[in-house]
C-alpha cells in the first residue's frame, strides 16, 4: 500500500507543474492551457530549460537583456488566453529566437 502512495505522489508531482510555473497555482487562462495540454507542456519544458541554460552562458548585460525579452514573452503568451493555437506559436516562436542565441555562441571545434 505504501508504494501504491509513493508511486501516486510521484505521478501528481510531475502532472502537476509544468517547467516554468506550477500548475496548482495557475490563474490564468494561458497557464491552465499550458496545464491542460501535453503539448503545450513539453514545449514549456523546452522552452524554460533552453532559455536556463542560455542564461548561464552569457555575460550579465546579456542577461538582463534575455530576461527583457522573457517578460515581453510571457506577456504576448498571456494575451494568447486559452487559445492553442496562438499558444503553440508563441511557443514555437520564442523556441527559434532562444536557438538563433545558441547558434551565435562560438563554439569549440
Amino acid at each position: 500500500m505504501k508504494k501504491r502512495v509513493m508511486i501516486f505522489a510521484l505521478f501528481i508531482s510531475f502532472t502537476s507543474s509544468a517547467a516554468s510555473f506550477d500548475c496548482t497555482k495557475a490563474k490564468s487562462a494561458d497557464e491552465k492551457a499550458v496545464c491542460a495540454n501535453l503539448a503545450l507542456n513539453d514545449k514549456d519544458v523546452e522552452m524554460t530549460t533552453t532559455y536556463r541554460l542560455l542564461r548561464g552562458l552569457f555575460a550579465m548585460g546579456v542577461q538582463g537583456d534575455m530576461q527583457d525579452a522573457q517578460r515581453a514573452w510571457l506577456n504576448t503568451r498571456r494575451q494568447c488566453g486559452g487559445d492553442i493555437t496562438c499558444l503553440t506559436n508563441a511557443y514555437n516562436s520564442r523556441l527559434q529566437q532562444l536557438n538563433a542565441m545558441y547558434r551565435t555562441i562560438n563554439k569549440p571545434l
